[in-house]
């Protein structure tokens, strides 16, 4: 009887284990996957301004609109965000939860700059709403401080980009 019972015992322990081991091997791939998507964002390249090409993630859902570029150290000069809104407005940016300054440009349907916000200061967050005035816009980019000067981007320039990955 000792032998039936030490049996069961260990095929007890044995399935435990191994349901154990394939859960945690569940959770570690959950983590890799999302560590990879949230690294590893779609880009698209756009050409604005008199410098070079800027290489930047696109925002195209309800989640990524509202985050932007929130929590984000640093950029490189390149670097930044390209938001779709999907219909044009005026739509408002706020610096909420920001680490590093941005300079931020609208642009229309037409992707043609309409406004210009320069080296708005993370020290806002919500207290401040940056908005296009005039015109409305369907895209904004946020872009690193000093941007808009370097490549000396100027209302009425037009940007130049095209779908990627299903996006925009």
């Amino acid at each position: 009887m000792d032998i039936d019972i030490s049996r069961k015992a260990w095929r007890w322990r044995s399935q435990t284990w191994i349901i154990f081991v394939t859960g945690l091997a569940v959770i570690l791939v959950a983590l890799v996957a999302s560590y990879a998507f949230s690294m590893f964002k779609p880009t698209v390249d756009v050409k604005v301004g008199q410098s070079g090409v800027f290489r930047l993630w696109v925002a195209d859902t309800d989640a990524e609109l509202y985050q932007g570029l929130s929590g984000v150290d640093t950029l490189s000069r390149d670097g930044g965000l390209l938001m779709d809104f999907k219909v044009s407005g005026y739509h408002g940016i706020v610096m909420r939860d920001m680490k590093i300054p941005l300079d931020i440009v609208w642009l229309s349907e037409s992707k043609k700059v309409v406004y210009i916000v320069k080296n708005a200061s993370p020290e806002l967050g919500e207290s401040k709403t940056f908005a296009p005035t005039k015109e409305t816009a369907r895209y904004v980019l946020e872009l690193p401080a000093g941007t808009v000067t370097d490549s000396a981007i100027k209302v009425g320039d037009i940007a130049e980009f095209d779908a990627v990955g299903g996006k925009i």
